[in-house]
């Protein structure tokens, strides 16, 4: 069985990311990054085989954290206003 990628974040939220993929370009081409991004992290964090450098490392999850947080904006953006 295969690991579960945890840099993958927003798997409970697919509904919401294929409707934002769906009606918005920028999002898509955002996410497809941030997928390709975690799965280069997991892949370099487990992969046997020559090592990567540290900074190299941080400077992906960096990027990756940037990805996730421009995101959850638009995750959120996209949640209905709750009345109170």
């Amino acid at each position: 069985m295969k690991n579960r990628n945890p840099y993958r974040k927003f798997q409970g939220q697919q509904d919401k990311i294929a409707d934002l993929e769906k009606n918005n370009s920028r999002f898509r081409r955002v996410y497809t990054e941030y997928e390709l991004m975690a799965d280069e992290l997991w892949n370099l964090e487990s992969a046997e085989g020559p090592a990567v450098t540290d900074d190299f490392l941080n400077s992906v999850k960096l990027q990756t954290s940037y990805l996730e947080d421009e995101i959850e904006d638009w995750l959120h953006a996209a949640e209905p206003e709750s009345e109170d």
